[in-house]
């Protein structure tokens, strides 16, 4: 699963009204009755999961344990995941370039 907080595109440290108005922001954008895209269905669907592990204190918590004593194998990997999830949330694409500098 994508790192939830991505998702709903809020910090580790938004409170529970934000995360909820994310979600509902997001939620009412991607749900597949008001919108065509083909991946909408999908992309409703992780809105749904990110909130409901985000909004069980218990689970955020156990989830923000996790987050914070991984290991961080690829970090150009990870940084280009931030960056995507804040240009979709944005209703952006984005197309990378691949391609090694020569």
């Amino acid at each position: 699963m994508e790192n939830p907080y991505n998702i709903l595109g809020v910090s580790p440290t938004a409170s529970t009204e934000e995360i909820k108005k994310a979600y509902r922001v997001l939620a009412m954008r991607h749900h597949p009755d008001r919108n065509p895209h083909s991946s909408a269905a999908a992309r409703f669907n992780a809105i749904n999961e990110a909130y409901e592990l985000l909004s069980d204190p218990h689970k955020r918590a156990a989830y923000n344990h996790s987050l914070n004593n991984r290991i961080v194998i690829d970090p150009e990997q990870e940084a280009r995941a931030l960056w995507d999830a804040l240009f979709v949330r944005c209703g952006i694409v984005p197309r990378h370039n691949d391609r090694s500098p020569t």
